[in-house]
């Protein structure tokens, strides 16, 4: 036995996984059947459009059929030319601003209902979400600065 490692020091150690373990094991399974429903549904939809477009979709290929489609009109030239790296840009910049939106909203729900403490918590929270839009803020200058912004 080690210094200062009493029995019951030892025997407490070993307990807490089987604690934690039988904690998982007496865990409410219902509580997560919002979670599997969605999943399900999730699942769902996917198979049944795959079944459907197999189902109804055109089953005779033809020149026509095979032809792309361009809104009405007959395509011009090939769809293999080179786009400017500006459209894929503005799409990046696009993705940023929506994944600081998912994040933000969260944050904006929850933010009224955190109480003044003396720790300043809430201060914490803003000035955590005031760094996280600093950050966006600056990538939105840089790219302007680099001219993604401008059609020439």
């Amino acid at each position: 036995m080690r210094c200062g490692a009493s029995p019951n020091r030892r025997q407490a150690s070993r307990a807490v996984p089987i604690l934690t373990a039988m904690m998982l094991a007496t865990t409410d399974l219902a509580s997560y059947m919002p979670l599997t429903l969605i999943a399900m549904m999730a699942i769902g939809f996917a198979v049944v459009n795959i079944v459907a477009s197999l189902i109804i979709g055109p089953k005779r290929p033809g020149a026509r059929k095979g032809q792309s489609y361009e809104s009405g009109m007959n395509p011009i030239g090939t769809a293999r030319k080179r786009f400017n790296v500006r459209f894929y840009l503005i799409a990046m910049v696009f993705l940023v601003f929506d994944v600081e939106i998912i994040f933000l909203y969260p944050w904006a729900s929850t933010f009224p209902n955190i109480a003044p403490h003396p720790n300043q918590e809430g201060l914490v929270w803003l000035i955590r979400i005031l760094f996280f839009l600093l950050t966006t803020v600056v990538a939105y200058l840089y790219g302007y600065r680099k001219g993604v912004f401008r059609f020439d």
